[in-house]
């Protein structure tokens, strides 16, 4: 039999692999390039659009400690991401088009998928099917999952991507390469701002002319991708306690702490473009250019890309599916990635590798894979289809909703460790069986 699945993004993608590598036959739908979403440039497969970084590497880290139960696991985006790394200090980045590119090829070759392109999908098909067609899912899929529901309410928040900036219009005699407390290598560049510098810097940031995005309003952003102006209008000091926070910096110049720091990051392997880091921003492309040209390292800053915004709708997921992201009336007709209400480019790849290697035992007769709330796969399930959530919103992969140890570990960095050692061991039996 064969199992659709709907959606070419990092879910969709990993979902296919994973069931094609299960040796079940796979029909990958995707509408680009014929039908591309406002947040898309390029025709391949699992784009990256808002940054280039699937962010911190450390087992310390939710996020590090799901990667590593993704390699372990075989994720496909987990090996493209390794084979297309550039340095980030902490953090696992990837040259975008390179990442994007290995992904397509892999799945374009795969024996087990067959890829319908520039199709667009406008109903709900009949199982087996995995639909993963992302927080920008089409108006006619959209209104065929309100529909295929029972009009049960989508929900929505907006997401901003930053800009990216050149290289070469960087003032480096005004920023330093560094990353954060010299983790890693210094792949970070790090633009000081005084207290003079910075307090005009948020008056002007403050009040910069917005581009007209309907519907937005402050109190529904995400969290994770809020807008740098936004950010500013919160407080003075609200920006220097998040994106632009010098802590574990020290500005080689002087040997001390800058007031405010803003860092750059390679977008590509090359390091000719860096991404702003944090400045998610949907203000008009002039203010852009005008306001952000007042951190002193880019008074010359070249944008190769302004930052747009764009609104993203995700399932009430608690009340339609369940822990194997499977409609709750119907365990053939799957959801995956971002609109199920998982936020993060990692936690899509890990919605939709679950979604599938349950998926496949279903297919097979087999016993579902157990991930449980111990492990950070099995924790973001638990997430999204936990009933006795009120106020559902988007999650990232956090030690919060991961299981208790039951002990008591000194410090917040031990503890967190033992707890990822103690999801390992769990997922290495289950790599066993």
């Amino acid at each position: 039999m064969e199992v659709k699945v709907i959606g070419a993004g990092l879910a969709g993608c990993e979902a296919a692999w994973q069931l094609a590598e299960r040796g079940i036959q796979v029909a990958l739908y995707e509408m680009k390039p014929v039908k591309m979403t406002p947040a898309h440039h390029c025709a391949d497969f699992a784009e990256l659009v808002c940054s280039n970084s699937l962010r911190g590497d450390r087992l310390e880290n939710a996020v590090g400690l799901l990667k590593e139960e993704l390699r372990r696991l075989g994720s496909l985006i987990l090996s493209c991401a390794e084979a297309n790394r550039v340095e980030a200090g902490g953090a696992l980045a990837v040259d975008r088009y390179g990442f994007s590119g290995m992904v397509t090829e892999k799945i374009r070759n795969h024996p087990n998928i067959r890829v319908i392109e520039g199709e667009e999908v406008t109903v709900v098909p009949e199982g087996p099917v995995i639909i993963a067609t992302g927080p920008l899912t089409s108006d006619a899929l959209s209104a065929a999952i309100k529909d295929y529901f029972g009009n049960q309410d989508y929900m929505s928040f907006f997401d901003a991507a930053a800009p990216l900036i050149t290289f070469e219009s960087i003032d480096m005699d005004k920023a330093w390469f560094a990353s954060r407390y010299d983790r890693g290598e210094a792949d970070y560049v790090n633009c000081a701002m005084s207290e003079s510098e910075y307090a005009a810097f948020v008056q002007e940031l403050s009040s910069a002319e917005e581009a007209e995005v309907h519907g937005f309003e402050d109190a529904k952003v995400f969290e994770g991708c809020m807008p740098v102006e936004v950010m500013a209008r919160r407080g003075f000091d609200t920006l220097r306690y998040g994106p632009l926070k010098p802590v574990g910096l020290k500005d080689p110049k002087t040997g001390k702490e800058p007031y405010a720091v803003v860092q750059l990051r390679k977008d590509n392997a090359d390091g000719s473009i860096y991404n702003i880091v944090g400045f998610q921003t949907h203000l008009k492309f002039p203010e852009q250019k005008r306001v952000f040209s007042m951190i002193p390292a880019l008074h010359d800053a070249e944008f190769v890309r302004y930052g747009k915004m764009h609104r993203n709708t995700f399932l009430c997921s608690p009340r339609l599916l369940d822990r194997y992201y499977a409609d709750r009336r119907n365990p053939m007709v799957a959801f995956a990635g971002q609109m199920t209400g998982v936020e993060g480019y990692v936690e899509s790849t890990a919605s939709g590798f679950l979604a599938a290697v349950s998926m496949a035992a279903k297919l097979k007769g087999e016993p579902i894979p157990d991930f449980p709330r111990e492990t950070a796969i099995g924790a973001l399930a638990a997430y999204i289809s936990d009933e006795s959530i009120v106020n559902f919103q988007p999650m990232n992969v956090n030690f919060g909703i991961v299981s208790e140890l039951g002990y008591r570990v000194k410090g917040k960095a031990n503890k967190n460790l033992v707890i990822a050692n103690r999801s390992l061991a769990i997922i290495d039996e289950l790599v066993k069986k």
